[in-house]
């Protein structure tokens, strides 16, 4: 250990010591893999499933359609990023275009067409959910694209900034430091998105996720070009002649290094193992811990995502304290033997009547997986450096390239697992969306007869009271026109052949729909013919009484619009509950429960009169808002198997990885001394000799 330290001690010197001003430069660009990388895979399937309703199964197939991809893109910008030689360098220009393109196609991804309007454009319910799933997949592709961009060249660069093996771990550390710090208010976001100001009164997370983005491409677009210009490169001026090389010589040459193979099939395993907590542990805290409440559920994914980020700015400090003296394999075991017993640990932690016990996995795992982030990225460096010592050759870019395709290509499977996993679970996430849109139509209307009870006729404020009324009047005419476009298109469409629905229940939907078409026609003729009074209204001035009697006139063809959206979507829920109770034994005694009280609060909402006192209404909703959230729980089949599936199989495949991780042969004494041998080549190379002396042992 002495020699170790003296050997350190005597390397950090010039070009090796990394400043702090280029430390926190390059440690802030750990913003778009850490951070952002991350929503992307988590909250795209998490909402795509139940904000959205689309298969679990589907969307975790088309996340590994990105990953495919990656296989050509990874590489190509590698060796792009190796063989670019500007006068910006090598590595730089790609930080400032892959930076703006993530920031902009990060917005994209969130915008994904919605609404009763474009549903209205397809003829079954299955060509709706096709096309938002392949908008969710063109977005992914061009968001993951963006990603590769930035962040090979960024990880590369990151190898070459200096020579020395921990100040590289000082550096890596640094990166994943301020990732982790800005991820603190990343696990929020779900939380943000639920919040009636970004979703509105009647939307739910995926709407309000649409302007929480536009947030972060507010702060990435800046730090892009601060990157940029920050940043430098100490090692182009040595590469800046060296010969470019063609694609597929780099990768013989990555392919053929037995100590990389190893430790890329270490993260992978790794990689997929973990993305399954991800992946499945933002179901468990909402469906099992909270039964279904995605407010209570996103508040405690919230608290627990800061934990884990609070804890991996941490963990950076002992870190960088353990493995010099343990040596980088040997604190790569300990962090995998860590993330195993922090999922153990979850068979207890695990708990509706103490629900913040998971905060001790979290911190577990949270260290664990720095550790084993951190290092990894180190230790490919350390690879490089042995490469060049055997080839002559920095080839960082392509190196990198590989070994982050791993992290992705294990990201993508365990995403396409998960789905499949989910989905033989039995999780409905059809009984969630449709719950949502019961429940949105209820807050709606909640919102209108709360504000609505204050109106006492006053003719002092009649001025504002007629404005507000003609303003919401012109609202739900429009919302009742779109609303009719839909009804009319879902009254031809042939049901769904995957949907199996008794044919008594599609001839009452029919019905159903029949009705609803018949009532809001009639509502839009109402509401035309009270707005145009109440803008004349507004224009000419009107006696106080006239005004009062037009206010309660159009009050309750405001409501009705909202009404209308509710009783058609209590109907769908009982219909589906009662298609499902038929086709799983599994989940019939819960779903028979569901449907009973699903039969209740849709005799309550057609029991309704939109022309009721606001006061009478809002107790009404209140009630009927009560017994809404609930219908989302899940059975107990359901989320047994979750717990099983999510606790379980991250600790098989960490057991596996554990085989390669041993296999691993760059050891501490081995990596400095291709350290002080690159630094004598480098040496006598700088004073016009030949390094042909020099080889490896």
């Amino acid at each position: 250990m002495k020699d170790t330290k003296a050997s350190r001690g005597k390397a950090l010197q010039g070009d090796d010591r990394i400043t702090f001003g280029q430390l926190a430069a390059y440690s802030a660009g750990g913003i778009i893999p850490v951070a952002l990388f991350n929503i992307a895979g988590q909250l795209v399937g998490l909402m795509g499933n139940i904000s959205l309703g689309i298969s679990a199964f589907w969307l975790g197939l088309i996340m590994i359609i990105p990953r495919l991809w990656d296989a050509f893109s990874d590489p190509i910008v590698g060796h792009l990023s190796d063989n670019t030689r500007s006068r910006f360098g090598r590595r730089r220009p790609y930080l400032l275009i892959g930076g703006i393109a993530v920031a902009v196609f990060f917005v994209v991804l969130w915008w994904i067409p919605k609404g009763e309007t474009v549903h209205a454009w397809f003829p079954s319910e299955a060509g709706y959910r096709s096309f938002q799933l392949f908008y969710i997949l063109f977005a992914l592709l061009l968001f993951f694209t963006a990603t590769t961009i930035f962040e090979i060249p960024h990880g590369a660069l990151g190898m070459e900034m200096t020579s020395d093996p921990h100040e590289r771990t000082r550096l890596f550390s640094g990166k994943s430091f301020v990732g982790n710090l800005f991820a603190m208010s990343t696990p929020w976001l779900f939380a943000l998105a639920n919040m009636e100001v970004f979703r509105g009164p009647g939307g739910n997370e995926a709407d309000g996720m649409r302007y929480v983005s536009l947030m972060i491409a507010a702060i990435l677009i800046p730090l892009s070009f601060w990157w940029t210009a920050k940043l430098r490169e100490p090692g182009f001026a040595r590469v800046a002649k060296q010969e470019k090389t063609t694609f597929w010589q780099d990768a013989r040459i990555v392919s053929t290094n037995r100590n990389y193979i190893y430790l890329v099939l270490t993260i992978f395993i790794l990689a997929m193992g973990f993305n399954f907590v991800n992946l499945l542990g933002s179901y468990i805290p909402i469906f099992y811990v909270f039964g279904g409440d995605k407010v209570a559920g996103a508040k405690l994914l919230g608290i627990n995502g800061t934990i884990w980020a609070i804890t991996g700015v941490l963990a950076v400090f002992p870190l960088n304290w353990i493995s010099p003296r343990l040596g980088k394999r040997n604190t790569l075991i300990i962090s995998m033997l860590l993330m195993t017993l922090a999922q153990l640990s979850k068979i207890v932690c695990y708990n509706p009547e103490h629900p913040y016990l998971v905060i001790i996995p979290t911190i577990m795992l949270s260290a664990g997986m720095l550790f084993f982030f951190t290092l990894g990225s180190s230790m490919v460096g350390d690879i490089c450096d042995e490469d060049e010592l055997r080839t002559g050759k920095r080839t960082e870019g392509s190196y990198y390239s590989f070994y982050w395709w791993f992290i992705k290509l294990g990201t993508a499977f365990a995403s396409f697992v998960a789905g499949v996993l989910i989905t033989l679970t039995l999780f409905d996430e059809t009984q969630v969306t449709k719950v949502d849109s019961l429940q949105g139509s209820v807050r709606d209307m909640q919102v209108k007869a709360s504000y609505w009870k204050g109106y006492t006729g006053d003719t002092a404020a009649a001025g504002t009271w007629l404005k507000n009324a003609q303003s919401q009047a012109a609202d739900a005419l429009k919302e009742s026109k779109d609303y009719l476009v839909y009804l009319e298109s879902e009254a031809v469409k042939k049901p769904d052949k995957k949907r199996v629905i008794s044919p008594d229940i599609e001839a009452q939907r029919k019905n159903v729909l029949t009705n609803a078409n018949e009532v809001t026609r009639q509502n839009i003729a109402a509401l035309e013919r009270n707005s145009e009074a109440l803008v004349s209204a507004l224009a000419g001035g009107v006696p106080g009484p006239l005004a009062d009697s037009l206010i309660r006139a159009t009050v309750p063809l405001i409501m009705q619009s909202k009404l209308t959206k509710a009783r058609i979507s209590s109907f769908d829920l009982l219909a589906h509950l009662s298609s499902r109770s038929d086709k799983q034994k599994k989940n019939r005694d819960h779903t028979e429960q569901l449907t009973g009280r699903v039969a209740e609060i849709k005799n309550m909402i057609y029991a309704l009169e939109p022309g009721s006192p606001p006061d009478v209404l809002e107790t009404s909703l209140e009630l009927i808002s009560a017994g809404v959230g609930p219908l989302k729980k899940q059975s107990p089949y359901t989320l047994l198997m979750m717990r099983v599936v999510e606790i379980g199989l991250p600790v098989l495949l960490c057991l596996l990885a554990l085989v390669f991780a041993f296999r691993y042969g760059l050891t501490e004494k081995r990596t400095m001394e291709i350290k002080e041998l690159l630094r004598e080549r480098r040496g006598i190379m700088n004073n016009g000799g030949q390094a042909e002396g020099v080889q490896s042992t």
